[in-house]
């Protein structure tokens, strides 16, 4: 954005009293009695073994996630998902001294069901760069991203990786620019950054780097390696020089399909925000405010680019409308939440992720009642979508955070073991989309689209 806690004791315990029934005489009693089993587990210390079971995860069955149609699906099954954002993990898992965390906040994070972390695959020019200049790499930082995949996998928590960013943090748009100055470019922009034919080389060959890095620990090319879940081209992307979008549209368009040329086998995405253009004036009603339109950038338009298989939508009210707390915020997350998977159904016939979504702690009037508040309401609208098969592909939370990296905290940072009522939540929501996605594999005999006995699932108050 801007700039553990339960252990293994009962583990083999849950795997016997979570039995499941025969996948084709299950009713309406049996789904009622898994729910409440499945909702018991989460008051008790456990690890996701039957979340595993219910997602149908198993080694095996590790395989790359796909898009068909306005769902993901994994060995062609929806696959609905939970997930949360920890920016930092390559940089942890670089130094010795805080390497476990990267451990710590997997293990953590699976053990509430969440299935999707998105993190940087980038850190330009910074102290601990991974590319420490164009196309020259510490390969000590490679293999921390090495370690951070193979690790992911070990806990079945997928990746969103990023590859650059819009902002100043770790390097992003105003380090290539830099570089180019460097280099003799006439630049008078960071939004040259788009257009400027060295640094669009740059940024591709970063890509392509990436991309074909073979694991220093699986010995699987990253390309190759299904616990990427998608490639990110860049970090909310904007280019307020050019209001009109053009610039930007170029861009994604010209490196969507670049990156899809390295590799076509994994999904990819912009890293939008999610802001109407130009192109939408009848939907800037629903932008948080008047500026959003002239940031270059446009969400319909700019997600038809060839190569790009979902879109990805932001939700900061606190930053785009007051910072003071109040229900105008949940009001806000509510229709914008509702305005894209609307958009993603009708125009765009794909997924969308809402890719970073959270309150800080240092908001006027902030108080964990009103955190959990906006997390229900954010799973709520989703679930609705998820319920009938639809666009709302999922969420991930900005951000998980292990116990000890207070220190790196933006205000947004939710610590598990800290937020026992935020915990219950997460691990709610992600039995839910657990149960959604297994009762599509279960073959039963009523359709997705239909109503089925697990509509009570999305419609009880928390």
């Amino acid at each position: 954005m801007k700039s553990d806690l339960k252990g293994k004791e009962m583990a083999d315990e849950e795997r016997s009293n979570f039995a499941f029934p025969s996948k084709f005489e299950i009713g309406v009693e049996q789904l009622e009695t898994m729910v409440e089993e499945a909702e018991d587990h989460l008051a008790y210390p456990s690890t996701t073994n039957w979340i595993d079971e219910m997602n149908g995860m198993e080694d095996e069955e590790w395989a790359m996630v796909q898009r068909k149609g306005n769902q993901f699906v994994v060995n062609d099954q929806p696959f609905y998902v939970n997930g949360f954002n920890t920016y930092w993990l390559m940089v942890f898992a670089a130094d010795q001294s805080t390497r476990g965390k990267v451990t710590d906040v997997f293990k953590q994070a699976a053990s509430v069901g969440l299935t999707i972390c998105r993190t940087w695959a980038f850190n330009d020019g910074q102290w601990r760069a991974l590319q420490k200049s164009p196309a020259v790499y510490d390969e000590e930082v490679f293999k921390a991203l090495d370690f951070v995949i193979s690790e992911a996998k070990k806990y079945k928590i997928r990746l969103i990786l990023s590859l650059t960013n819009n902002w100043d943090a770790y390097g992003g748009k105003p380090q290539y620019v830099k570089w180019g100055k460097e280099a003799g470019l006439n630049l008078t922009s960071d939004d040259d950054f788009f257009a400027h034919p060295t640094l669009k080389s740059y940024y591709k060959a970063h890509v392509k780097t990436v991309l074909n890095r073979v694991n220093t620990l699986t010995n699987i090319t990253y390309k190759d390696d299904p616990t990427v879940f998608a490639w990110e081209l860049m970090n909310e992307p904007r280019c307020t020089s050019d209001p009109s979008g053009d610039k930007l549209q170029e861009w994604i368009q010209e490196m969507a399909v670049f990156v899809k040329s390295v590799d076509p086998k994994h999904l990819v995405e912009i890293g939008l925000e999610g802001f109407y253009g130009p192109s939408t004036l009848n939907r800037v009603q629903y932008n948080p405010n008047t500026y959003a339109q002239q940031v270059g950038t446009d969400f319909i338009r700019n997600h038809q680019a060839l190569g790009v298989d979902f879109a990805s939508v932001h939700i900061y009210a606190d930053s785009w409308i007051s910072q003071s707390i109040s229900d105008v915020h949940l009001q806000f997350t509510e229709s914008w939440i509702k305005a894209h998977i609307d958009d993603a159904e009708k125009y765009l016939g794909m997924p969308v992720v809402f890719a970073e979504f959270g309150v800080s702690t240092k908001d006027p009037g902030y108080n964990v009642s009103f955190r959990d508040t906006l997390i229900n309401t954010v799973y709520k609208t989703l679930l609705n979508s998820t319920k009938k098969g639809g666009s709302g592909g999922g969420s991930l939370l900005w951000q998980l955070f292990p116990d000890g990296t207070d220190y790196m905290d933006d205000g947004y940072a939710i610590v598990l073991s800290k937020s026992p009522s935020t915990s219950n939540i997460i691990a709610l929501h992600s039995t839910r989309l657990a149960l959604f996605n297994s009762k599509c594999a279960w073959k039963c005999k009523w359709g997705c689209r239909k109503k089925s006995p697990l509509e009570f699932l999305y419609n009880d108050d928390l």
